[in-house]
């Protein structure tokens, strides 16, 4: 288990240095940080006391030795835009990022799965055709798209729920919700609803192919023949073992859907690190730009430590690969 959790670790560290040298090349070739900062009529010794003062007069190696140092301090400098510190800004936004995102998983999670198996156990129903045609339009559909649609119906034509912004929040401390208050939730809704659709077709369409491929294995033959109620072989047996690959494509999504939430995002205008990455880009605001791409990776990489640590436990057959030193 030590050796399984340190390699996955020295992984995640390669990972981490190779996003780092990609976000570090956007200061060395994406616009000129001196010329955002003083503008077009600053001087020559402006300018060099400036390069000089953010260290961009170093070798290329000493820069990047001082980028990965503050990256790892969570340091990234200033927005060329706003001109305040790029882990205020990120601390401000990624309450909100993170609600949105964990809203959406658990829209997909609670609905897709027993989705999935429904369809999967009752194949020729109505319903669960229905079920189908619904996941291939979820799959097919733009998210920005859905997200117009939603506001068009729940919030022009019915006016039941609002189509922008995050409503009213309470904070705790640093951290700020919106769960908290009936108008909050209200604004969350339809945002996380269109981010959630994606994810909730392809988990259940994911959940219905695994069910129906464990349903024709052996040992659920042979549970059936031992006269198990189906309620015990279907939940007990085929739904447990189909929850497996589940885990792993649960896990990635959800680093997506808070890499991605940008569209949704921008789409309902809530204020969250997606709509701040749109307005860095648009300004060409690179400190903001490199840090959002350095989050982004850490939070896959952690995620993807954490699935990697869960299907160790679940799958017996890695533990066992483990504990006699195979492969």
């Amino acid at each position: 288990m030590l050796a399984f959790i340190l390699r996955r670790l020295l992984q995640a560290a390669v990972v981490m240095l190779t996003v780092a040298f990609i976000a570090f090349m956007l200061f060395q070739y994406v616009g000129d940080p001196v010329t955002n900062l003083l503008g077009q009529d600053a001087t020559p010794e402006q300018r060099r006391q400036l390069r000089a003062d953010l260290g961009l007069d170093q070798p290329f190696p000493v820069q990047f030795g001082a980028f990965v140092s503050n990256a790892v301090q969570g340091e990234f400098g200033l927005s060329l835009r706003q001109g305040r510190k790029v882990a205020a800004l990120f601390v401000e936004r990624l309450p909100a990022t993170l609600e949105l995102a964990v809203g959406a998983a658990l829209i997909a999670l609670l609905a897709g799965i027993p989705m999935g198996v429904y369809a999967a156990l009752r194949r020729g129903s109505l319903l669960s055709q229905a079920m189908m045609v619904f996941s291939l339009i979820g799959v097919s559909l733009p998210t920005f798209l859905i997200g117009i649609l939603l506001i068009l119906v729940f919030a022009v034509i019915l006016k039941v729920l609002p189509s922008f912004g995050r409503g009213e929040v309470v904070a705790l401390g640093p951290w700020t919700t919106g769960l908290l208050t009936v108008d909050g939730w209200k604004h969350l809704i339809l945002p996380a609803v269109t981010l959630a659709i994606f994810q909730l077709a392809l988990i259940m369409r994911l959940v219905r192919a695994e069910m129906l491929e464990v349903l024709r294995t052996d040992y659920i033959k042979f549970a059936r023949a031992r006269g198990l109620p189906d309620r015990v072989v279907h939940f007990g047996h085929a739904l447990k073992n189909t929850l497996v690959p589940v885990i792993t494509i649960t896990g990635l999504q959800l680093g997506s859907l808070i890499a991605f939430a940008i569209i949704t995002e921008t789409v309902f205008q809530w204020p969250g690190m997606g709509l701040l990455f749109i307005q860095a880009v648009q300004f060409a605001d690179i400190p903001v730009m490199a840090a959002y791409l350095c989050l982004i990776a850490l939070i896959f990489v952690l995620i993807n430590l954490a699935v990697d640590l869960l299907y160790f436990a679940v799958d017996p057959r890695l533990r066992l690969s483990s504990g006699t030193g195979g492969h």
